[in-house]
């Protein structure tokens, strides 16, 4: 076993020297430092110690007895502790912060954000993130039909939708057709409803509810937004679909439903070009 090749992986090695500044684990022609820091009380030569190795500030291999949030082969929500130059530095729960390259983001990212990503060894033989996931997510998940679900956005697209990792592990979509408004942003937390079970075993999910009972919600937004233009809508049911999506963030058959339930319920009024309480 060649220790290089387990960089980022929990590993159970042997106690094969002590010195001032720690213990040495391995073999006699190959051994890693686990700092004094970190050592266990009473370890002798020859004792097993189930370490994560990693690369430190300086570059060389070193073994630690910490718990990584992430280790290879494996995703993790992780946060965004500062930007630099070559890309963006996660906290791991490692002293030496893990860098996201830029050729490795899906979006641009800053302090503070929290993102998905997978570890990966780069050509230089060091452990860096990527929130290039979709090939690293499953699709074996347990969610059927109209099932209610948590995931995070881990990347956007103009012709598809919005790319969610459901349970941080499931491969899903929001279909641009769903994603209303186009509020969602990488990083951004979704609850959302299963639509449709791909025959791949991707998700297909909405934001919204069925019908029925998103109208209700749709209604209240409607008027919350004409509370806060003076008591109206500068624009009626019979607007372009794209000036309701921009305005409401719903389509235009979402928005005719919810004015028609409020007109039944005698709450609006339309006029030639608005949407208005009923003047009391």
């Amino acid at each position: 076993m060649k220790l290089i090749e387990e960089l980022g992986k929990r590993r159970m090695l042997t106690v094969v020297k002590t010195v001032d500044f720690g213990i040495y684990l391995g073999t006699s022609e190959e051994r890693v430092l686990l700092p004094k820091k970190e050592v266990p009380k009473e370890i002798e030569i020859g004792d097993p110690v189930e370490v994560f190795l990693y690369k430190d500030s300086s570059d060389r291999l070193i073994a630690t007895t910490a718990e990584p949030k992430i280790t290879l082969g494996e995703l993790a929500v992780l946060t965004v502790k500062d930007t630099g130059k070559i890309g963006a530095f996660l906290d791991w729960g490692l002293p030496k912060d893990l860098l996201l390259p830029f050729k490795e983001q899906t979006a641009k990212v800053k302090k503070g954000d929290q993102v998905l990503v997978a570890l990966y060894v780069d050509k230089s033989e060091r452990l860096c993130a990527t929130m290039k996931v979709y090939e690293k997510l499953e699709t074996d998940s347990p969610y059927k039909k109209d099932d209610h679900v948590e995931g995070i956005v881990y990347e956007r697209s103009d012709n598809f939708g919005v790319f969610v990792a459901v349970d941080n592990k499931y491969s899903a979509l929001i279909p641009k057709r769903e994603a209303y408004g186009g509020h969602l942003q990488v990083g951004d937390k979704v609850h959302a409803r299963v639509i449709k079970v791909r025959e791949d075993g991707k998700l297909d999910l909405s934001v919204r509810e069925k019908a029925f009972i998103q109208m209700d919600a749709d209604a209240e937004l409607i008027v919350k937004r004409m509370e806060e233009h003076g008591g109206k809508l500068p624009f009626t049911d019979k607007a372009d679909p794209e000036k309701i999506k921009n305005e409401l963030g719903l389509s235009k058959n979402a928005f005719k439903r919810a004015v028609g339930r409020l007109l039944k319920e005698n709450k609006v009024i339309i006029t030639e070009k608005s949407i208005e309480f009923p003047h009391r």
